[in-house]
């Protein structure tokens, strides 16, 4: 089952649920909790406006997958985003994006229920912050980016990357910020620049793709590529083969690993890994298993392998990790 509605009639409906959304004011910043309506799902929207920044925090899950039939008009976005779980608006779990620059509100959007959406989006207020942020540094950037940041008439820029272990470490402590008052704002804006500042690094990179490249998929093609994403997170202990796993979506090996690429923006085994490192980590964080349980519980035979693995994608060793979230 799945829930389509119209971009209106879901603004309202967040409208309603929260007639008096839950505000602190502190001097330097505004914080402000939404929670999802009971209708769509559970969780919350948390947003902490900076001076021209704006942090928000998802955390839910949703009951159905959600079609939001957009309202035709023109918008702009200036967002810094990094999508730690789910799947939402085209943004997929371990990806990191920017969007930059105007654009006509007249898709569908859609957010699928199978993962909670985990996510944290780092928007200005105006294209001008960013200029102010980065002037000394713009000829360095890809020519669709200094176009973007130097006119404002230049169609929106889209370029989706996946999640380093430096950002996810900088997210981690935007995560689990305890400080209050003025130092949870010098603290929390001090990381919202850390996260531009790497991602902008990563637009440098070679080889990196926006997202608007061109895809021959057609609607089953991709309902498939996700019904074989789904297997391998059902099975990520004891995976399939690629040819087995080719057969059981009914896509020859090749389409199965350039659509996975185009779809997910990664190998299916690339996500496998992904999604082994992600589940070790929210088990650590339970505190329930040590490292050796989790290693096997993710499909490691051997915890030096896994813990190799864990530092690669986190900055951190399992057990360090572990600990620290026990002293919490």
């Amino acid at each position: 089952m799945a829930i389509t509605i119209s971009r209106t009639d879901y603004d309202e409906l967040w409208k309603e649920c929260n007639p008096t959304p839950l505000v602190s004011q502190h001097s330097g910043y505004c914080e402000r909790v939404e929670v999802i309506p009971e209708q769509l799902g559970e969780g919350y929207i948390r947003t902490i406006q900076f001076r021209g920044i704006d942090l928000s925090l998802f955390n839910y899950h949703l009951h159905h997958d959600l079609y939001v039939i957009e309202d035709e008009g023109v918008g702009a976005s200036w967002e810094f985003g990094f999508n730690l779980s789910g799947n939402r608006h085209r943004k997929r779990t371990g990806e990191s994006f920017l969007e930059w620059g105007a654009y006509e509100a007249t898709d569908t959007s859609i957010t699928y229920a199978n993962e909670p959406i985990l996510k944290v989006d780092i928007d200005l207020e105006a294209p001008a912050t960013l200029f102010q942020l980065i002037a000394e540094s713009l000829e360095e950037l890809p020519i669709e980016i200094r176009r973007c940041v130097e006119d404002s008439d230049e169609p929106c820029f889209d370029e989706a990357n996946v999640i380093t272990p430096a950002m996810r470490s900088t997210l981690e402590k935007i995560l689990h910020c305890s400080f209050q008052g003025r130092t949870r704002q010098i603290y929390l804006e001090g990381q919202c620049l850390e996260l531009i500042a790497l991602k902008l690094e990563q637009l440098k990179e070679p080889g990196r793709s926006p997202r608007n490249s061109s895809c021959s998929l057609n609607l089953d093609d991709i309902d498939r590529i996700h019904l074989a994403k789904n297997i391998m997170a059902e099975h990520s202990d004891n995976p399939p083969s690629l040819m087995e796993l080719s057969r059981q979506v009914g896509l020859n090996d090749f389409k199965l690993k350039t659509g996975f690429r185009q779809v997910f923006g990664t190998t299916v085994f690339g996500y496998l890994h992904q999604h082994r490192m992600e589940t070790a980590r929210q088990l650590l964080a339970e505190g329930r298993m040590n490292v050796r349980e989790v290693a096997q519980t993710v499909g490691y035979a051997s915890p030096s392998s896994f813990a190799e693995a864990f530092r690669k994608q986190f900055g951190v060793n399992p057990k360090s990790y572990l600990l620290s979230k026990k002293s919490v």
